[in-house]
């Protein structure tokens, strides 16, 4: 073999590294977790959490306490059985030591110890250990109380010790993120973990989560006995229930636990979220699949059966009749779950198909006679929505034609760019005529196109899609990014890759930008998911001392500039209460240069929780919008438009 000679920016044997114990996470932490920003943050927390709540599913625990500490640790304690603090036989480690210190090392890779886990890969502790400061373990087991410190990113660690006895059981893991890796932030938020454990204390009836934030000395408590059923109780709340008596089904095929609830409200949305193994599939798969099929079989023989004189006659429902106006809650529990893609958001597994078809099927037919009264007002949903699906059809169809024929009937409104790639071309969606005439002359129209809408847009949230296909401001947005809705919509096909909300900074602006989100949420989702949806920061302020002139884009920034840069000198400041005030020179240089400006982009971490939140701000219910108000209103200072 030649000799291989190494060079500067040569790839050889020598460029090649092996990576040893955890040195690879923390090289490369992103793969392991996703980003070191706030949601890879919190992933640590879902990593340990997740580690409890497998006893949860195990049967061998049944309460979890997790605590924010004053110092930004966070702390998890379970009842379970302990991590096993034995030898292990091939390694002559503790079972500890190998669970927080070895990659792709745990008891969830056969079926002895966990039939069903949420962690199968093994990586969780020990990837929270790679990326903490120091990780602190208790184990409660075999009468005593065990205790190992590991820090340094996982390179060190103290030697396994018992502290004393006990009578009981558990683990209780401690551990504080590294800055060195989490350098955008390593402050956890309270609520989005609240979010999270109320969301796996409903997937695991009867288990009790208690979460405590020393920090602002805030405490919850979680559990819930009929679990996914109150799920849907919770997420119909404040809207007018059809069946007044939730359908639940469960039931257990070849392995596989399945469980359903479903209630209809008088709205026209649908809220479905899907689980397995607590894992929120957002994409669905299988077992979505295998929900839809029983439902539009079981609904369409109910119906022929109760009218089956006319049912020659009648139109055969469709998913789209079926689904208005539905909420429910899918939770399958695996042995073996595998994913599409490198993300567990869309299920694979065929029998999962097969086992939600059994269940809800056979127990939605004796649903349906069991409980004629409900089974009544339910029919006559599905033949309102059937009645309203006609109607949007033909409404789609014209805005549907108008999308084939967009460059030759594009908007008048729009002034369009002169690219025709989506991965440079930006849409503008601007708050009136005025903002909208300012951003047409400051742009850059070889890649910046403007659509100024008038007035508010529709509250696609409270009217039936007939209603919003007919709306001349939304078939404008519609034919302009040119992609279809609902279901017909292509993300291949978008004409721009970013779409950009620009409002005013005041809360007609702010009122905007939610009804557009809710629109975009419901009719074109895959927007937010893939991240091409970005909310624009125009400045509050413009300060001018001589020939010096900066922008506050917060009253914080603002005082910044007073007490710093603009101290012991004459200056004025002009306080901007829309974008028309501004001219397009600083409308280019503030909010739309891609240089200088700030925007901030959508997405979407957990559907059903966004559900939850754009039916309660834009639902019928005015007291759930006046709760989510109080309970938020401390954030409004901080929050940037």
């Amino acid at each position: 073999m030649a000799e291989e000679k190494k060079q500067n920016n040569e790839y050889n044997s020598d460029s090649i590294q092996v990576l040893k114990g955890l040195e690879a996470v923390r090289v490369r932490p992103g793969m392991y977790i996703g980003s070191t920003g706030s949601s890879g943050l919190h992933h640590l927390v879902w990593e340990i959490i997740d580690n409890s709540i497998d006893e949860v599913m195990a049967g061998q625990a049944n309460k979890i306490d997790i605590k924010i500490t004053a110092e930004n640790e966070i702390i998890v304690q379970d009842n379970g059985r302990g991590i096993p603090v034995g030898i292990n036989q091939d390694s002559g480690k503790t079972g500890l030591e190998l669970v927080f210190t070895q990659l792709h090392a745990g008891g969830k890779f056969n079926s002895d110890s966990y039939k069903i886990s949420g962690g199968l890969h093994g990586v969780g502790a020990s990837v929270v250990n790679a990326l903490s400061l120091y990780v602190d373990v208790q184990v409660w087991r075999d009468g005593n109380i065990y205790h190992q410190r590991f820090f340094d990113g996982g390179t060190q660690q103290t030697e396994l010790k018992v502290l004393g006895e006990t009578p009981t059981t558990g683990t209780i893991v401690c551990f504080k993120p590294d800055p060195e890796i989490f350098k955008e932030t390593t402050v956890f938020v309270y609520d989005t973990i609240k979010n999270k454990v109320k969301q796996l204390a409903y997937l695991n009836k009867g288990v009790v989560i208690n979460l405590t934030d020393e920090r602002t000395n805030k405490k919850v408590t979680f559990h819930f006995p009929n679990g996914i059923i109150d799920y849907v109780k919770e997420t119909n709340q404040g809207k007018n229930a059809i069946n007044q008596e939730v359908f639940y089904a469960d039931g257990l095929v070849n392995n596989i636990e399945v469980e359903v609830a479903l209630q209809y409200n008088a709205e026209y949305n649908d809220d479905l979220a899907s689980f397995v193994n607590n894992i929120n599939t957002r994409d669905g798969g299988t077992h979505e699949e295998g929900f839809k099929q029983a439902l539009v079989r079981i609904f369409n023989r109910y119906a022929n059966e109760k009218d089956s004189k006319n049912k020659t006659n009648s139109s055969r429902f469709t998913w789209d009749d079926i689904k208005e106006g539905m909420t429910t809650v899918i939770s399958v529990k695996h042995t073996d779950p595998q994913y599409e893609g490198q993300t567990k958001t869309k299920l694979a597994n065929p029998d999962a198909k097969n086992a939600v078809d059994l269940v809800v099927g056979e127990k939605l037919e004796d649903y349906l006679w069991g409980n004629p009264d409900d089974a009544a007002l339910i029919l006559e949903k599905l033949q309102t929505s059937q009645r309203s699906r006609f109607a949007a059809q033909r409404a789609r169809e014209e805005t549907r034609r108008k999308s084939v024929l967009d460059k030759f009937d594009l908007p008048g409104k729009l002034a369009d760019c002169a690219s025709k790639d989506p991965e440079f071309a930006e849409l503008y969606i601007v708050e009136g005529d005025s903002a909208g005439g300012s951003a047409k002359q400051g742009r850059n129209s070889k890649y910046q196109a403007i659509l100024p809408l008038k007035g508010k847009v529709l509250n696609v949230e409270k009217v039936q899609p007939t209603k919003v296909f007919n709306n001349n401001e939304i078939k404008t947005m519609i034919t302009a990014i040119g992609a279809g809705v609902k279901e017909d919509f292509d993300i291949s096909k978008i004409r721009y890759g970013k779409i950009v909300i620009m409002t005013d900074a005041d809360v007609d602006g702010a009122h905007i930008r939610t009804l557009l989100l809710t629109f975009f949420y419901r009719y074109m989702r895959p927007l937010i998911q893939s991240g091409n949806v970005f909310i624009a920061q125009p400045p509050l302020y413009k300060i001018e001392a001589g020939k010096q002139v900066a922008y506050a884009y917060t009253d914080k920034e603002l005082e910044d500039f007073k007490s710093k840069e603009f101290a012991n000198r004459r200056y004025t400041i002009q306080r901007y209460k829309g974008l028309g005030e501004m001219d397009p020179q600083q409308l280019w240089e503030t909010t739309m240069d891609p240089k200088e400006r700030m925007m901030l982009q959508i997405n979407l971490e957990d559907a059903a929780i966004a559900n939850e939140v754009f039916g309660n701000l834009m639902g019928e219910d005015p007291e759930l919008r006046r709760q989510f108000i109080q309970e938020n209103a401390e954030y409004v200072k901080n929050l940037d438009f």
